[in-house]
This record gives C-alpha cells, structure tokens and sequence, in this order.
C-alpha cells in the first residue's frame, strides 16, 4: 500500500485556492497529487515523474478525479523549462516529497530495497544509463568510500569500500543480498543489530544513481522564483544531508540582509521576498508513525513568497 507522507499537513500547508495552479514535482503513485485536485476544481495541477510505472498508474487514478492536470515525464531539475514551454511562468504552490515511494521499495525488481533480493539496480528513471550495479563495479575504492561516507554518514565507508572492490575482483556485485552480505560483513557485529546495517550505504547509492542533491537546490531556486506572491514551497525530506540543503536555501531566503540588519528602519528593497511558514520543521503525527513505519524519518518546511 502507498501511504502518503503528512498528507494532511501538507493540504493545510498549501494553502489551496480553487483557481490555482499547483505543481507536484515528485507525483511518484499520486497520493499528494489526488487530494491536491480534489480541492482544486477549477485551476489546474502539473505533475513531475520519471518513473513510467508511477506515471501510468496516477493517470488513471487521476483521471477518476478530473481532468484538470498535466503529468510531465521529466526530472524536478527541468520544472522551470518544462512550465515555460506550457507557457506556464507563475504558479501558486509547489510540492517536493524526496522519498522513494512505497511502491518503488516493495518492486523488488528495481533493487531499491535490502530487505528483498534483486539484482543491483536503483534507478527512478529507467532510462537513465547509470545503475546501482554500475556504482558499484566501476567506482574506484576511493570514490565508493566518499559516496558512503558523504551521502550515507557511514562511517565504516572505509571498510565497506574497500570489501566491494576486494569482493568484485572476484567476481561482479549483481545483487542487493550480495551487497548486504558485504556491508554487513565491513563493520563490527554490535553495529549490525538494532538497525540494517546496509541502510546507509543503500541510501547513498541511491543518491549517487540519482543525482538527487545535486538537482535539489536548483530546482528549489526555480520553483521559489515562480512563485505569485501567496504562493508556498513544501518540501518533505527523509535524511539530514536533503534536509540542510533545504533548511540553508530558506534561511537564505527569508534573513535580511546583514549590511543593513542594524538600521532602525530597513529599506523596504531590502526586506526578504520571503518568510517561513515553519519558523520549527513539521514532523509526523504519533498516529500517523504507528499507522506507516516509513513516515519516521521525514521534516516538512514551508516557504511564502510574501512580495
């Protein structure tokens, strides 16, 4: 079952307007987007996904809703592009939910998961050339240890990098178990216990397939300079590394300028285009993390374009 991260939090941030024009840049099994059209009857909703699977199950889904929406297949990275081609330059609210959806972990085929064995794979965009098998056959050892050490925070990277490339002169790395074999193998055994051992390294290869920090902030900056004034940004993260960026680019934002941050009175071109709609970052409900175990990791904040 997909379940939607802060579902209800999220329709409350957006602060919807019936004629408004609304952007889901991460439509994944359209669970956000569903609700979000629901409420918008008159305005119009645009969707971003790379994944063909995720794409032709929210059209239909959708479609049983109405037909006032726009799935574009295409990364995050190119929303600005995408909308102007529509001839779409203002919108009213965008949405960014950075987890893998439900339903990509559990397709044991595309190799997200380490509960399920598959081979290597992790792609959202199956078109993209580069795999989780290629990551991890081809990157030098140096390189393996700082994708695990930076995109993961794992610091047996060293060890776990090292054991890839002794483990792949042996033979290739084509599975998720042999993967986790070799992960958990790296680190001492109390490091094994409480939690997977091979979440981190995972993730960070996750990352590394996706390129999913270095679009992030970009494309945030496109979305905030669409926005009318009114309009919000949400953005609904799942590690710390996604969630600085976010937290960084907003207190950028929304800060005065510190030249004049001293003045008794600031000129009004000075003041920020931006304020905080989360002064402290929304996390789930007791009920909503007994009800989706997935939910745990994730940080809702929200940005107003006020001028």
């Amino acid at each position: 079952m997909h379940y939607s991260v802060m579902l209800k939090e999220v329709i409350e941030g957006l602060n919807l307007k019936d004629t408004g024009t609304y952007v889901d840049a991460t439509l994944g099994y359209a669970g956000h987007t569903s609700e979000i059209l629901k409420r918008v009857k008159r305005g119009f909703i645009f969707a971003f996904d790379q994944d063909i699977n995720a794409i032709n199950y929210s059209k239909e889904k959708l479609s049983n809703i109405g037909s006032n929406f726009l799935i574009i297949k295409s990364n995050f990275l190119y929303i600005k592009e995408e909308l102007e081609k529509r001839n779409v330059f203002k919108v009213d609210g965008v949405l960014f939910d950075l987890g893998v959806s439900s339903p990509q972990l559990d397709t044991k085929e595309r190799g997200f998961s380490y509960h399920y064995d598959s081979r290597l794979d992790m792609r959202m965009d199956l078109d993209n050339p580069l795999s989780a098998y290629d990551v991890v056959n081809t990157y030098s050892e140096k390189d393996l240890c700082r994708i695990i050490s930076t995109y993961g925070e794992e610091k047996h990277a060293k060890s776990i990098a090292r054991n890839i490339v002794k483990e792949r002169n042996i033979k290739p790395i084509t599975t998720t178990f042999e993967l986790v074999d070799i992960i958990k193998h790296s680190m001492p055994y109390k490091d094994t216990i409480n939690k997977h051992p091979a979440k981190k390294t995972f993730q960070a290869i996750r990352i590394e397939v996706n390129h999913e920090l270095d679009i992030l902030e970009s494309s945030l900056r496109k979305s905030l300079s669409m926005l009318n004034v009114g309009g919000r940004v949400l953005v609904i993260t799942f590690h710390s590394l996604e969630d600085r960026i976010v937290k960084n680019l907003f207190k950028e934002l929304t800060s005065v300028d510190k030249v004049v941050n001293n003045l008794p009175v600031i000129p009004e071109e000075y003041l920020p285009n931006f304020k905080l709609i989360t002064e402290k970052v929304i996390v789930p409900s007791d009920l909503e993390l007994q009800e989706n175990n997935r939910s745990h990791s994730s940080k809702l904040r929200i940005i107003e374009r006020i001028k």
